[in-house]
């Protein structure tokens, strides 16, 4: 039995808003009792050690619902990194530099490329440029939203593509108007160049331990505990284990495994969710298939309810994009996810998208066994008949801050969707009125480069920027919500919508000791500093690491 200890200092506990306590004790990572300093003493055994936290405050270890952890630590750890901001010339030059310091043939990898920036690659004299900074390595760039790629000449080649090659199920090799492939991969496309370029790594393995750890170092730093993995590959599963059996994974890990082939290639479906069984641990949970029902506005692949405001050469004016599933097969699916025990994590980026969803749920919650876990990612937008459709139908609304700050990305959406559809864009303050579970994520590395989920609780409240950036732009501030709600999408909302409220995501006795102590009481100092926000400690059942 490991010895009891009492934390005492300034504690927001998570429970609700306003939920305020002295100390706490901790036993075996679990939490005994809270309370005063006195009470605390009273429920405890009489040996006990004192740990005061006298700076700043503690808090309940966060929780990321939504992220990638391979992509992002891959992106940390081996590859070219560019700014959203980064124009054609820009993004030439830093592929000229990269390339100085690699083997011959060996592709250069990177991002990410910002979405209003796509447009201005999207052509043959680009292509060119880009041929050339290369000196004949091939080269595959992401973009803000992940889902699509930017090629050179040198990749294609090696993808085996030429300008006549058909176009893959569920991507686009992109051409101009005289036919001529333009470097563009559009959805499902970019999963060919990813796994060309997956094979000529030398040791994958080795690749992909460095980024995972990686990515779970700066996570941990910023006082994260629990992520949920939004399309978990079985090389992640993979990896995952071989860090855990060297004691070094100090992370929950609830994992969303493609129930269709993904951007990243491999295994999918339920030969993912059976293989996934021999991974399974305290701190890996194989508990979410991962949907993708629609794509992303600067494709013109989200799916909306009215048309779009730019097409881009479609012909037609009433475009609204379009639907990956039909409805009875997602129907079958979610059934299919309930009797495998499964939750559903579900990518729907547009009003029409978000609704085909929740007529799913509506269907499967009048099952005997009311159908899965679910989850709405990112649900930018939402139409206002279907906002109390969430709460009423169990669905949780898995929103990405980090995604809605005044960016690139943000930016790139507004080129292509009506003034009338942004200006309602991520309604958390509707949502919330609603009863709707509201959980936080970051969809690290997508729409940001930079990893902070202080950002993100800070922009949840004043739906702007840094304002040490000095951009004073704002994004439907109307749906600003208070910092206790944004951080309990960062907590306890979060853990609801992962199905483990019952064991983290708020300070109270039977739940594991998931704690930090940051440096600052972010409630008595100014909003725009909450991003400043600087981790001193973090437990995990117990344990500071």
């Amino acid at each position: 039995m490991q010895n009891t200890v009492i934390y005492v200092g300034t504690i927001w506990t998570g429970v609700s808003d306003d939920s305020w306590i002295e100390a706490f004790a901790v036993q075996n990572g679990q939490i005994l009792s809270t309370g005063t300093l006195e009470e605390v003493k009273n429920h405890t055994a009489a040996h006990y050690e004192l740990v005061e936290v006298s700076d700043g405050i503690v808090l309940p270890g966060l929780i990321d619902g939504h992220l990638h952890l391979s992509l992002g630590g891959t992106q940390l750890a081996h590859e070219l990194p560019l700014d959203p901001a980064d124009n054609a010339d820009a993004i030439v030059a830093k592929v000229a530099n990269w390339v100085q310091e690699l083997a011959t043939g060996e592709w250069v990898i990177g991002g990410i490329i910002g979405s209003g920036t796509l447009p201005e690659l999207n052509n043959v004299e680009f292509l060119a440029k880009l041929d050339a900074a290369a000196q004949g390595h091939p080269v595959l760039l992401r973009d803000d939203t992940m889902h699509n790629r930017q090629v050179n000449s040198a990749a294609l080649h090696a993808m085996g593509i030429t300008d006549g090659t058909p176009d893959p199920e569920g991507g686009t090799y992109v051409r101009d108007s005289q036919g001529r492939l333009t470097g563009a991969l559009w959805e499902l496309a970019g999963a060919v160049a990813e796994g060309v370029a997956a094979q000529s790594h030398a040791d994958p393995k080795q690749r992909q331990a460095i980024a995972l750890q990686t990515a779970l170092d700066r996570l941990g730093s910023l006082g994260i505990t629990t992520v949920q993995d939004a399309a978990t590959m079985l090389p992640h599963f993979e990896g995952l284990t071989a860090l855990e059996e060297a004691d070094k994974l100090h992370m929950r890990v609830i994992a969303s495994m493609p129930i269709r082939p993904f951007i990243e290639p491999g295994t999918v479906g339920e030969e993912l969710f059976a293989t996934s069984k021999n991974y399974t641990s305290e701190l890996i949970r194989p508990q979410f298939a991962k949907f993708v029902l629609d794509g992303v506005p600067t494709t013109l692949t989200t799916a909306l309810l009215t048309p779009y405001k730019c097409v881009h050469g479609n012909p037609d004016p009433n475009f609204r994009g379009e639907l990956y599933w039909a409805f009875d097969d997602l129907v079958d699916s979610l059934r299919r996810c309930a009797e495998l025990g499964l939750g559903a994590k579900i990518h729907a980026t547009g009003d029409a998208s978000v609704r085909q969803a929740l007529d799913a749920a509506e269907i499967v919650r009048q099952d005997t066994n009311g159908g899965p876990a679910m989850q709405i990612a990112h649900m930018s937008f939402i139409s206002r008949a279907d906002l109390a459709r969430f709460a009423a139908l169990d669905v949780a609304a898995d929103a990405c801050p980090f995604m809605w700050f005044p960016s690139a990305l943000t930016d790139g959406i507004g080129e292509f969707v009506s003034e009338e559809t942004m200006a309602d864009i991520w309604p958390f303050k509707d949502l919330l009125e609603t009863g709707a579970t509201l959980a936080g994520g970051s969809d690290w590395p997508v729409g940001l480069p930079v990893l902070n989920p202080w950002l993100g609780i800070e922009g949840m409240v004043t739906r702007k920027g840094a304002a040490e950036d000095g951009d004073d732009r704002t994004v439907n501030v109307d749906q600003a919500i208070t910092l206790p709600r944004a951080l309990a999408a960062f907590t306890r909302e979060s853990a609801q919508a992962l199905g483990i409220a019952h064991e983290t995501g708020t300070i109270e006795p039977g739940k594991s000791a998931d704690f930090i102590a940051i440096d600052r009481n972010i409630f008595a100092t100014p909003i725009e500093e909450v991003h400043k926000t600087q981790v001193v400690s973090r437990w995990l059942g117990g344990v500071k690491n």
